[in-house]
C-alpha cells in the first residue's frame, strides 16, 4: 500500500493524457469551426446585420436598391417593340410567340462577370432536357445595354450554340439588341432593375443588376422567375410544360445573385483582419496537432515504461 497512489489525490498519467487530448480536440474543432465561418461571414453577411469587422459592408451598397426583380406574373411583354436580331435585322418580340413558350434572358453582352454565368448555367441545364430549341421552346435573349450592337448577339450566339452543341437548333436562339425605349419597355414588363456603374477605366461602360430568367407563355405572357444562376433542369421542365399550356406559376423568393463589381478600397480592411484572424487560427491548428503527436508519443513511452517496471517488480 505505501507505494501506491490514492486514486483521489490525482488522476493517473493515463487519465491525464486522455483528457488532455480531448482538450486539444476540442479545441482544434472549434478553431476550425472559426475558419469555416469567417469567410461566409466577409462575403454573405445577411442585410441590415452588424458586422464586427465592417460596419459598411454589412448592408448592400445602396446603388444595388435600385437592381431588383418585381415579380410580375401574369403581365405582358411589350410584344410591338422593335429589337434587332444577331443578323442585324429589325425584328418585334411578337413574332417569337403564338407557337411556343420562351425563355428569357435579361444581360449584357460585354458584362465581365455574372452573364455569362447566367447564360452558362442555362445552356447546362438544357443540354440535361429533351425539349428542344425552336421545336418545343425559343430561347430569347436580349440585351440591355442600348449601345451593343449586332455584331456582339451574333458572337454571344455563336458562342453558346455552340456549347449547347445542337447547331440544328440555330433557328431557336434569338439574341437582340435594341434601343433604349424598347429595353426599357421590356425590362419594366418583366420588373427587371438596372443600373449603369463605372467600370475599371472609370466610364460608365458597365451595369449592376440581378440575375434572372424567365418562362414566357405562348401568348406571351411571364408565367414564371427563376432568380440566381443556377436552373433545375427538373424545374425548367415542368416550368416550360406549364408555360406551354398557358399557366401561371407562383412567385418565387427573393434571394438575389448581383452582377456588381467589388470595391477593394471598401472592404480592403474587413478582409486584412479575416485573413490575419484565419492564419492566426491555421497557426494554432497545427501546434494543436504537434501538442497531439508529442501527447500520444509521451503516453505511448510512459505506458511501457510501467509495464517493464511492474513486470520487474513481479
Amino acid at each position: 500500500m505505501s507505494g501506491e497512489i490514492p486514486a483521489t489525490a490525482t488522476a493517473s498519467p493515463k487519465g491525464r493524457g486522455r483528457r488532455t487530448l480531448r482538450r486539444a480536440v476540442l479545441a482544434g474543432a472549434l478553431c476550425l469551426a472559426g475558419i469555416a465561418a469567417l469567410p461566409s461571414r466577409a462575403q454573405v453577411a445577411p442585410i441590415n446585420e452588424k458586422s464586427l469587422t465592417d460596419p459598411a459592408g454589412s448592408k448592400l451598397p445602396t446603388i444595388l436598391s435600385q437592381a431588383t426583380i418585381d415579380q410580375h406574373l401574369d403581365a405582358p411583354l411589350p410584344l410591338n417593340v422593335p429589337f434587332r436580331d444577331a443578323s442585324g435585322r429589325t425584328v418585334e418580340l411578337g413574332q417569337y410567340f403564338g407557337k411556343r413558350p420562351a425563355i428569357l434572358a435579361l444581360v449584357y453582352y460585354r458584362c465581365p462577370m455574372l452573364c455569362s454565368e447566367e447564360l452558362n448555367s442555362l445552356v447546362g441545364t438544357l443540354e440535361m432536357l429533351k425539349f428542344r430549341p425552336g421545336k418545343d421552346f425559343d430561347v430569347i435573349v436580349a440585351s440591355f445595354d442600348p449601345n451593343e450592337t449586332p455584331a456582339m448577339a451574333a458572337a454571344a450566339k455563336a458562342t453558346y450554340l455552340k456549347r449547347y452543341g445542337r447547331p440544328e437548333t440555330a433557328n431557336g436562339w434569338h439574341f437582340l439588341t435594341g434601343p433604349q425605349a424598347s429595353i426599357t419597355a421590356l425590362t419594366k414588363a418583366v420588373g427587371f432593375g438596372y443600373v449603369r456603374v463605372p467600370g475599371p477605366t472609370g466610364k460608365m461602360d458597365q451595369f449592376a443588376h440581378p440575375s434572372a430568367i424567365e418562362l414566357i407563355t405562348t401568348e406571351g405572357r411571364i408565367s414564371q422567375y427563376y432568380l440566381g444562376v443556377e436552373y433545375s433542369a427538373r424545374d425548367m421542365r415542368a416550368g416550360l410544360v406549364e408555360a406551354s399550356h398557358g399557366k401561371i406559376g407562383t412567385p418565387v423568393d427573393l434571394i438575389y445573385t448581383y452582377c456588381y463589381r467589388y470595391d477593394p478600397h471598401i472592404a480592403k480592411n474587413s478582409m486584412l483582419i479575416v485573413r490575419i484572424i484565419q492564419a492566426a487560427c491555421m497557426l494554432t491548428v497545427l501546434a494543436l496537432a504537434a501538442f497531439i503527436l508529442i501527447s500520444l508519443r509521451q503516453e505511448a513511452l510512459n505506458g511501457g515504461n510501467s509495464g517493464a517496471v511492474t513486470k520487474a517488480n513481479g
